[in-house]
């Protein structure tokens, strides 16, 4: 046994890992998910937006409703789980501490879309940052642990020193579509111009319009990144 394989045996007996469907505890034997809380959450399967991700029920469609209405900034996006399959997940994650999910999300991202991100080249993964005095309330960014997660199991370099939130948005659920984008603009801040990128992944928890993805793209844009992709944890789908 190598020593990091003996410290994670030691750290899964100390602190036992919860399950990231019903948050039971799971045996080290056992992995990182029960195998019946596998068949509870589904990936967004292959019928999907050509530019979002999201699933779309008509086969003969390329884009999504929002799609085609909507300018967005990044080249295409990819989900991973449907929303409603993985939403109390999400929010355990997100709120509850458990930062041990992002092993499962990594893999599961991995196993689901690893050839296809690989392929992109991308220089760097980028998280979605949080503000500065929310992140510190909560203790971590989920994003960034996600992200994190997602660059050792995909061998593909993290950068969490390249962007900022400049201020606390409101809540963007309960907001409408406009008003995500105006409650959006000028909330990033590119903080390193010494670093240039051609192509670069960025990650988040949830895609529903797509604004805060769409904002930050466009920051990167404006410095001169030419191709943006994006994966999030959860995508919802299209009515």
């Amino acid at each position: 046994m190598q020593v990091k394989e003996f410290f994670d045996h030691a750290i899964s007996i100390l602190y036992p890992r919860r399950c990231p469907v019903c948050d039971g505890i799971v045996a080290a034997k056992d992995g990182l998910i029960h195998n019946k809380c596998k068949k509870i959450i589904k990936f967004a399967g292959t019928v999907t937006c050509l530019k979002c991700g999201k699933p779309i029920k008509n086969r003969e469609e390329e884009f999504c409703s929002d799609c085609r209405k909507t300018k967005h900034y990044f080249d295409r996006g990819f989900g991973v789980f449907r929303y409603r399959t993985i939403s109390g997940s999400i929010y355990r994650f997100k709120y509850s501490g458990r930062k041990e999910y992002a092993d499962f999300y990594a893999k599961a991202t991995g196993e689901y879309l690893g050839d296809l991100i690989k392929g992109l080249k991308a220089d760097a993964i980028i998280p979605v940052p949080m503000y500065r005095r929310k992140q510190r309330i909560r203790g971590y960014n989920q994003a960034e642990v996600f992200a994190d997660a997602l660059g050792d199991e995909l061998g593909i370099p993290v950068r969490n020193d390249v962007v900022s939130r400049n201020r606390n948005t409101v809540p963007m659920k309960v907001l409408s579509a406009s008003q995500r984008r105006s409650n959006l603009k000028k909330a990033f801040n590119i903080s390193r111009n010494d670093v240039k990128f051609k192509c670069i992944i960025l990650v988040d928890d949830i895609y529903t319009t797509g604004s805060t993805i769409d904002e930050l793209a466009r920051e990167f844009r404006r410095h001169g990144v030419n191709r943006i992709f994006f994966v999030t944890l959860a995508i919802g789908q299209v009515v």
